[in-house]
């Protein structure tokens, strides 16, 4: 076992959302529904992505069963510069850590000029929803937009080179911010530190939870993945393929914590921690 795992591991399952809970930009399936209800009886759950709160609402709340136990369940929308509970019934915002409105103009500015200069504009009939979403801590450029098919994001750009030319261009007009390329047809600009390390920070420091008691279930956690910074910072972490394969974990893993017993290697198949 590569990492010293604290008391009771573990203490909270934090997932990555699309390719890892469900399809990119799509609802819960059934069977992932039922699957986190019965996580949520056993142990809390945090959700984090780069969407904004009405994609985990769409994508999530809205396909959990309705016995679900809502109070259990962390929602950490654009990368936990949110931090959503629920609370007397309904979901509260207990922190958000936005741009400032200058950064955010520039933001989309910048994501115009180049996109355009680059050739990746693409023309209005082949995008399906927003390309620029102002998510407040968030800028996101979706190239086919938000609701595009999923076999045409993937098929878009499958090696990362237009994403990559498109992070440097902008990358290289906002020197004070930080910009990644996201999803599979996405670049996300944020202020400088601001990544999913910062989230399981944030949501260790909002919980009380070290960092070595919540186990972290994403797609990318290779380097260059959105999920990798998580690994870098001494959360034990394990990789999926994609959602099916997440199903198939939960499958094992929740008999073992309903029956209050610590899971065993073969379920531990952690990934190395990196600095």
């Amino acid at each position: 076992m590569v990492h010293e795992l604290s008391e009771g591991f573990p203490a909270l399952i934090a997932f990555d959302l699309d390719d890892t809970l469900a399809p990119s930009k799509s609802p819960l399936p059934a069977g992932m529904g039922a699957a986190l209800r019965a996580l949520l009886a056993v142990r809390p759950v945090c959700i984090i992505s780069g969407g904004q709160f009405g994609q985990f609402r769409s994508q999530v709340l809205d396909r959990l069963p309705a016995d679900a136990d809502l109070g259990g369940l962390h929602l950490m929308p654009t990368c936990g510069t949110r931090y959503m509970r629920f609370v007397d019934g309904a979901w509260c915002e207990l922190y958000a850590h936005d741009l400032e409105p200058d950064q955010r103009r520039a933001a989309i500015d910048s994501i115009e000029h180049r996109a355009a200069e680059l050739g990746l504009w693409e023309p209005d009939g082949t995008v399906d929803g927003e390309r620029i979403e102002d998510r407040g801590s968030q800028i996101t450029y979706s190239a086919l937009g938000q609701e595009a098919p999923v076999d045409a994001k993937r098929s878009w750009d499958p090696d990362g080179a237009k994403r990559e030319a498109l992070r440097a261009a902008i990358a290289g007009d906002l020197p004070g911010l930080e910009v990644r390329a996201g999803g599979s047809t996405s670049i996300d600009i944020t202020r400088r530190g601001i990544d999913k390390a910062y989230g399981i920070n944030q949501l260790s420091a909002q919980t009380g939870i070290p960092l070595t008691g919540i186990l972290f279930v994403g797609d990318r956690l290779m380097p260059g993945g959105n999920d990798h910074p998580v690994r870098t910072i001494g959360v034990p972490c394990h990789q999926v393929a994609d959602h099916h394969e997440t199903l198939d974990y939960l499958g094992a893993l929740i008999p073992v914590l309903a029956a209050g017993r610590r899971p065993g290697d073969e379920l531990l198949d952690l990934l190395e921690p990196l600095a």
